[in-house]
């Protein structure tokens, strides 16, 4: 059995962490914030005070980080890259530019270390159910090796080489953004028209319109219940990787540009931290007379 290591214990981080703990997983777990790996110690985890003890002792690495900045301060620090074990597969799980896992990937190389990019979709729900969509970047050889791994977190598919699972990551979050700003326009057009959003949703079950965010998000929306799942200053940044992406290419992506606009006020008037559900308070606020 592989010794892995597990960087970034958040929101996702700790249940993706835990189950594979649960599954019989050796794993040593570190975070900035020494209490929130603290708290896998229940479940077995062996806990790393520093960055350089964990690469030291793992075959397997995987990153669950915030942002491109945060995947850049670990893969880049010289504590994380000089005390790599040839041979050794890293998983960056993270939601970050497709680029960004090129340029890793092509500096791990150089150390013959292999590379993954895996972003996942699934929300905290998913996370806790090990059913996340995890879709990955990289070579057939490397994703064979680890596949029983990802398996006890989600459900994987390699999609291409690296940086082909940002692209698609980056394809789900145009689907749930534009689907949540439906969504919520669906449920504002029944609460000013008097009808009943709950009762909506439900006639709605199991056609064309149904989906995890109709079903999820909508309900949410019509209880006003906006705790972070998916926070929106991530979608956000979601949105802002898709239209660089997309530039890129120069294709337009004239939907997703508006969507984006919307979150980034939303964000801009202190709506950071709540779900991203919360997207239908944009609506609200532009329906205000």
């Amino acid at each position: 059995m592989k010794q892995i290591g597990f960087i970034g214990i958040g929101l996702m981080g700790f249940p993706m962490a835990k189950n594979l703990l649960r599954s019989g997983c050796k794993l040593n777990v570190f975070n900035r914030s020494i209490h929130k790996a603290n708290s896998l110690k229940e479940f077995g985890a062996e806990i790393s005070e520093s960055v350089a003890e964990l690469v030291k002792n793992s075959e397997v690495i995987i990153t669950m980080l915030t942002d491109d900045a945060a995947v850049d301060q670990v893969m880049g620090d010289t504590d994380f890259i000089d005390n790599l074990i040839p041979g050794t597969t890293i998983i960056d799980m993270s939601s970050v530019k497709p680029e960004t896992a090129i340029k890793h990937a092509n500096n791990l190389k150089k150390k013959q270390i292999n590379y993954l990019d895996s972003p996942v979709s699934g929300g905290t729900i998913g996370a806790e159910e090990a059913s996340l969509a995890i879709m990955t970047g990289g070579e057939q050889k490397v994703f064979d090796e680890v596949e029983s791994i990802l398996k006890k977190m989600g459900n994987p598919t390699l999609v291409g080489p690296v940086g082909s699972g940002q692209v698609s990551k980056l394809a789900n979050q145009i689907i749930v953004g534009l689907t949540i700003g439906a969504v919520a326009e669906a449920v504002t057009l029944c609460e000013k028209a008097g009808a009943d959003p709950n009762k909506m949703i439900s006639a709605l079950s199991g056609g064309w319109a149904d989906s995890k965010v109709l079903q999820t998000h909508g309900k949410r929306m019509i209880s006003k219940d906006f705790s972070p799942k998916g926070k929106t200053f991530t979608q956000l940044k979601d949105m802002n990787n898709i239209l660089e992406c997309a530039n890129s290419f120069n294709t337009h992506l004239p939907i997703s540009n508006l969507v984006k606009q919307m979150y980034k006020t939303l964000v801009e008037n202190g709506h950071g931290n709540d779900d991203h559900s919360s997207l239908y308070k944009e609506i609200e606020r532009m329906n205000q007379k």
